[in-house]
């Protein structure tokens, strides 16, 4: 079971690699990562199960957080509408690619956390509203996915982590508070 000691924290060289496409067909041990790390998803959102075993909760995470340097993300974001409460995204996605992007940017109004970051970063993360990405899902499926808003931010986080960026890396340095006309904030 994954738990926070499993997660590099910011300074880990990993962190700022490009990591390795994943071999396609998925081995065993790549699988088994993708679900160890949706688990701990899980159980980082579940507050006896958070609390038990000291987890910060999460919606993301990626393969280099856990000093694995493979383009392996999982994702659990859950439903804020009482009528839907299945999780709007609930998925590994291996070797995931964004093909198009809006021209619309888009940030969340609290900014970002990080769980390889234990500190607070103020400032606004701009990041494209909409994006269509592409990825292999465990079933070694290609799949092609639109998202926009707080799931498109969430994957596109994510994705930075694949190549190496961290997301303070978007926050400007001298006004991380400034935004360009038209940005969406999301609250």
């Amino acid at each position: 079971m994954i738990t926070m000691q499993d997660i590099i924290r910011e300074g880990h060289p990993t962190l700022r690699k490009i990591a390795e496409e994943v071999a396609l067909p998925l081995s065993k041990e790549d699988l088994k990562t993708g679900e160890e790390m949706l688990t701990f998803l899980r159980n980082s959102q579940d507050p006896e199960l958070a609390e038990k075993y000291e987890l910060r909760g999460g919606v993301g995470l990626a393969a280099p957080q856990l000093d694995i340097s493979k383009r392996i993300i999982a994702l659990l974001v859950p439903s804020n509408d009482p009528e839907k409460p299945e999780p709007i995204l609930n998925t590994v996605m291996y070797n995931p690619k964004i093909i198009s992007h809006s021209v619309q940017d888009a940030c969340l109004s609290d900014g970002e956390g990080c769980l390889s970051v234990d500190r607070d970063v103020p400032g606004y993360v701009v990041r494209h509203d909409k994006i269509t990405l592409t990825y292999t899902d465990s079933e070694g499926i290609l799949q092609k996915k639109r998202l926009k808003n707080y799931e498109a931010i969430v994957v596109q986080h994510e994705i930075d982590h694949l190549n190496g960026v961290m997301f303070y890396d978007h926050i400007n340095s001298d006004s991380p508070f400034a935004l360009k006309d038209g940005v969406l904030v999301i609250e």
